[in-house]
């Protein structure tokens, strides 16, 4: 493994599929920091263990994502900073707060425990939605800084209120990756141009089915039944499948029914068979091969 190993480019060599590479995650902590990010972006943010301790602890016990966000450039170091939870769920409103010193960050926490922040606890105004983050986390990986922060730039131009940088958000090689939340669609081989045409065709209701990883609040199985949905009924909105059941075959495989509404059949149901793909170096920072999923959906019953 050498230094100059970029994995975005070998994953586009191996034509690594998008379909079902979706970190999951119910909802999300966003928690603004101007960095500079460590490789464990929270672990080296300087924020006191306790804190850190605490707000781990209650994002497990929620299935929460922790993920850091700054504006693009160079932000300015001064506070207060933002945070937020952003829930998948149709209809849940964004809780957003600020903080100064590392204590005001145990309101999130308490948020996450399902208790209303402190009174005394800071608000914010919350901004337009929906957000755009794009993974620039280059100590966690090289690709995502080389790759993800052309993407940055080029959609602040466009939608400066809504585009944020954020920390390691899984699936490198895809770089550059971008996550659109409150919804949660996963979107992967972005460049400076294309990212700014699946991002307005998604604003504007329709998934770019081409560049789609998945929805993080589904599983991988189903992520790759809604992707096969949006590239062979489509063109779709990004909250067009409402629901799913799963229900497994054998030891490789599953029958996934979604329920869908707009411009998808009301009832689509796949078979989604996973395999395993030969073993490669996944990330720029691997220091072993390792083996992925991958997921095939066969035509639709």
């Amino acid at each position: 493994m050498t230094d100059r190993f970029q994995c975005a480019d070998h994953a586009r060599v191996r034509q690594d599929p998008l379909a079902g590479t979706a970190a999951t995650a119910g909802r999300w902590l966003l928690i603004e920091h101007n960095g500079p990010w460590a490789p464990d972006a929270l672990a080296g943010s300087g924020i006191e263990d306790r804190v850190q301790a605490v707000l781990a602890g209650a994002a497990r016990a929620a299935s929460t994502r922790i993920v850091l966000i700054r504006r693009p450039g160079r932000p300015e170091q001064g506070g207060p900073w933002r945070w937020a939870i952003m829930s998948q769920s149709a209809g849940d409103t964004p809780t957003w707060g600020t903080w100064l010193t590392d204590g005001d960050l145990l309101a999130p926490a308490l948020v996450l425990t399902g208790a209303p922040p402190p009174a005394d606890a800071a608000a914010a105004d919350a901004p337009p939605q929906p957000l755009l983050l794009v993974c620039t986390h280059g100590r966690h990986d090289t690709c995502c800084a080389v790759r993800g922060r052309p993407v940055a730039a080029a959609l602040a131009e466009r939608w400066p209120e809504t585009t944020w940088e954020c920390s390691h958000i899984g699936g490198d090689r895809f770089a550059g990756n971008v996550v659109v939340l409150p919804d949660g669609t996963y979107y992967g081989n972005l460049d400076a141009e294309s990212a700014v045409g699946v991002v307005d065709s998604h604003l504007g209701g329709r998934v770019d089915a081409a560049y789609l990883r998945g929805t993080s609040s589904h599983p991988p199985t189903v992520q790759a039944a809604v992707v096969a949905a949006h590239e062979r009924l489509g063109p779709a909105g990004p909250r067009d499948v409402v629901a799913f059941t799963t229900e497994r075959l054998d030891e490789g495989s599953w029958r996934v029914c979604l329920t869908c509404r707009g411009s998808l059949p009301t009832e689509v149901v796949a078979v989604v068979t996973r395999s395993i793909r030969p073993a490669a170096q996944l990330t720029c920072r691997a220091p072993a091969l390792s083996r992925a999923y991958a997921y095939t959906v066969a035509p639709f019953e």
